[in-house]
């Protein structure tokens, strides 16, 4: 089992004024790969996102942390940038997977601008902002996310091997 860190990007949410659908469509399908042990709701404000990248994966050392929000066109959708100045290592393939599947339900999904990567031992995934776009992101990449930690983590070898 894995620890999961999720933040959530919305000024909205933040403010109390929306409530949060997306930490427990999260927390549900992601159920069997390990538990959230740290939630948080932060506007869109990069340099809070990044504050609160750097001390989940830092900090908290937890193996899987999941932004939801702030991917969009929107002049306050700054989620991936804050990412990508967190991150050591982009791992293009899980957005690839996330945006391929998400292609086959809506073709609004080219709008998402998410990325994912690595910093030191934790992943850092970006997902939609929407409950059905966050299930279908989760969908598309769930298979293969446990093996990818555990590479990660130094506990099992590299994928090729048979």
């Amino acid at each position: 089992m894995f620890s999961i860190g999720v933040l959530i990007v919305s000024d909205k949410g933040s403010q109390g004024e929306r409530e949060d659908l997306c930490g427990a469509v999260i927390k549900e399908v992601l159920s069997d790969l390990g538990t959230v042990e740290y939630y948080h709701i932060v506007p869109d404000d990069r340099s809070l996102i990044q504050e609160q990248l750097i001390y989940m994966c830092d900090v908290l050392k937890l193996n899987l942390v999941l932004t939801s929000g702030g991917t969009g066109f929107a002049e306050r959708d700054v989620t991936p940038e804050a990412t990508w100045s967190v991150i050591n290592k982009v791992v293009p393939g899980i957005s690839n997977a996330m945006l391929f599947y998400g292609l086959q339900k809506t073709p609004r999904a080219m709008l998402s601008r998410a990325i994912s990567g690595i910093r030191r031992k934790s992943l850092i995934i970006n997902l939609p902002g929407s409950p059905k776009g966050v299930r279908e992101s989760l969908e598309a990449i769930k298979d293969s996310l446990g093996h990818g930690l555990e590479i990660l983590l130094g506990q099992t070898g590299e994928c090729g091997q048979s």
